[in-house]
């Protein structure tokens, strides 16, 4: 009897117009994974209805931003959910399109798929202030979800966690994406000891990898040819659905985005 296989992908596009101009749509063709999360839609509703609310067979739901060409998240899927949520209850942050959940529930068990997409804090002080109350409103968040169900949360998370995770550690120890109270939110998540301890599956995978794990590179400068990248894209799961992953891999032949898409492969049955 041939193993459950459920492939998961996750992808922040940089603009879905964008991505799918540089053969997205074609490359799903050909992988045909069973869901992917993506991020960084960089559209509203009219931009997407009856042109890309579903890609290469599969059904999008989305989470938008109010603000225009801003953020945004989708999850398109082949398996149809038992409930879509959007947002994650925080006013300031639900406004910028930052959270959709698709749940596939069943007697037996409950099941989050969820795409998410963190907020960088590069910009401004403002933003990295923004970025740390959005840390702390997530944190709980995810932790009661935990309590009540299995998950794995896909996307940007726009941290990157440890030394090995990007080219540059030493002289980016003070910008943001790598800063000291970032890593150790990211720390306390995945080995805390309240109900929030969650997995990095990739890290779970391949606990040692550098130069190959990067999920996204700079526009300035050689960044991508030189491989001058930060691995800020996780698939971050509760242990026992971490537990099913059976491989993960960055596809880098073709650019779709300034970001990789991670695809892992979990010996799993929606």
């Amino acid at each position: 009897m041939p193993k459950p296989s459920f492939t998961l992908t996750s992808l922040n596009l940089n603009g879905i117009r964008s991505a799918t101009s540089k053969g997205l749509t074609r490359w799903l063709e050909a992988q045909r994974p069973d869901c992917i999360c993506v991020q960084e839609l960089k559209a509203q509703a009219a931009d997407v209805q009856g042109r890309l609310d579903e890609l290469a067979g599969l059904k999008g739901h989305f989470h938008f931003a109010e603000k225009k060409g801003y953020s945004g998240v989708g999850i398109y899927t082949r398996h149809e959910p038992s409930e879509v949520r959007t947002g994650f209850g925080s006013p300031e942050f639900d406004s910028e399109g930052r959270w959709v959940e698709l749940r596939f529930d069943t007697p037996a068990r409950k099941l989050s798929i969820i795409s998410s997409y963190f907020p960088s804090g590069s910009s401004s002080p403002e933003r990295q202030e923004a970025k740390y109350r959005f840390l702390a409103a997530m944190a709980p968040h995810l932790a009661r979800l935990k309590a009540e169900r299995e998950l794995i949360v896909c996307g940007d998370l726009n941290i990157a966690h440890q030394n090995i995770d990007l080219k540059n550690w030493r002289s980016n120890q003070k910008n943001s994406g790598f800063l000291p109270e970032e890593r150790a939110w990211m720390t306390q998540l995945l080995s805390g000891d309240d109900a929030a301890a969650l997995v990095d599956v990739y890290r779970r995978l391949h606990p040692e990898t550098t130069a190959e794990c990067y999920t996204w590179w700079s526009n300035r400068g050689q960044a991508w040819a030189n491989n001058v990248g930060w691995r800020l894209d996780y698939h971050v799961a509760t242990p026992a659905l971490a537990a099913l992953a059976r491989s993960a891999a960055i596809y880098k032949d073709e650019r779709f985005s300034d970001h990789a898409p991670l695809t892992v492969h979990y010996e799993l049955a929606l």
